[in-house]
């Protein structure tokens, strides 16, 4: 094996140490509301949470860190985290259409009623993920719901899906994204055609309108139309998303049998990592323009996660060495925001001067995380 692989091995043995020994323990010990329900939004740095209003996409990104958390080796009560968070997630986000809501106080009162596109991707998401390890057949039928409903009301009749009715622009490309791996999620084991059919109108509507042709890069706003958004708007694109959704359309072009797909993804990739990686921090930033200027120097945690996941599968598929090392570099730089007084938590916020912003740590990055260290834990093993 080569120096990159067996640097990416060694830094996967320290997340799955660092994340089995600290950070499942402490989130569910102190990050799960044992009293109330769900889980809360942040942990200070200290160690304590804070209650506060709770959004409608963070909650379903625990039940997934926690689903994922028995096959990462953790011999903690993973299976109650995944039933604590299903159970108020159920009761308390759910609508009577079916969809879910956006924000709800700490003690479960609604507060946004409107159920965005984005939010029911991470409900869907959620849902196959807890599906897959409890084998609890109403979960399908709740995703199934969720997902007509979608068709029913936001399809767009060029691709995709609206954000709102009536369509009120910007469209994002984000949303899409986790709907792509939603839909990849369920079409992983269950057998219904949709899922695999909606993954590839997204994956096509991806290749056809987000991504820019001459450059690579994939942009972030959207007309109607799905032409890019006006103005600097529709310039913008991020690092963190070209390496998360060129990982799931290297996941499409193999699973689909389609080279242009996995061609097209290994572009954005290298694009990411060319212009898109600080190299005196260690980190790829928040966002550039489509002349690749920078636009937010800024470092957020979770794209060093999708660096991880984009250079290991992309190692996996083409059998190129340098992509370990793409890997192991998102590691090393992942590695900076979990240095903290308390283990187990993290930082979210890189400034360009390299220092970072003090606040509590955010739920949300838990997800990108633990998806992080179970890709380069599967892909670390299947080349051994």
């Amino acid at each position: 094996m080569t120096d990159a692989f067996s640097d990416a091995a060694r830094l996967r043995d320290r997340l799955k140490t660092w994340v089995n020994q600290t950070a499942f323990p402490l989130w569910w010990s102190v990050g799960a509301d044992q009293t109330g329900g769900g889980f809360f939004e942040t942990v200070q740095q200290s160690g304590e949470a804070i209650d506060s209003p709770r959004r409608g996409r963070v909650l379903p990104r625990q039940i997934y860190a926690f689903a994922a958390a028995g096959d990462l080796g953790w011999s903690g009560p993973w299976r109650s985290a995944v039933d604590h968070g299903l159970g108020y997630y159920l009761d308390v986000y759910r609508r009577p259409d079916g969809l879910f809501r956006t924000l709800v106080g700490p003690g479960g009162v609604s507060l946004d009623e409107t159920a965005a596109l984005y939010d029911q991707a991470f409900a869907l998401f959620a849902l196959a993920s807890a599906c897959q390890v409890t084998g609890r057949a109403d979960l399908r039928e709740v995703a199934v719901s969720v997902r007509q409903t979608l068709i029913d009301t936001l399809k767009h009749e060029l691709g995709g899906f609206r954000e709102s009715t009536p369509m009120d622009p910007p469209q994002h490309s984000n949303p899409h994204m986790h709907l792509f791996e939603a839909c990849l999620a369920w079409a992983a084991f269950d057998p219904d055609p949709v899922w695999r059919s909606l993954a590839d109108e997204i994956a096509e509507l991806a290749l056809a309108r987000f991504i820019d042709p001459g450059t690579g890069a994939l942009r972030e706003f959207f007309a109607a139309d799905w032409t890019p958004a006006p103005g600097q708007t529709g310039q913008i694109w991020e690092p963190g998303h070209q390496y998360e959704w060129g990982w799931l359309l290297l996941r499409w072009g193999r699973l689909a049998a389609r080279p242009d797909a996995t061609a097209a993804a290994l572009r954005m990739i290298d694009l990411a990592e060319t212009v898109g990686v600080d190299a005196e921090r260690g980190v790829a930033i928040n966002a550039l323009l489509t002349d690749m200027s920078v636009h937010d120097g800024g470092a957020r945690l979770w794209p060093q996660t999708e660096r991880i996941k984009a250079g290991v599968l992309a190692a996996e598929i083409t059998g190129e060495a340098r992509w370990w090392g793409v890997a192991a570099d998102g590691a090393e730089g992942l590695l900076q925001y979990l240095r903290t007084p308390v283990p187990g938590l993290w930082r979210d916020k890189l400034r360009p001067d390299g220092t970072f912003v003090e606040e509590a740590a955010p739920a949300s990055s838990f997800y990108h995380i633990v998806c992080a260290i179970a890709e380069m834990d599967r892909a670390v093993k299947a080349a051994t």
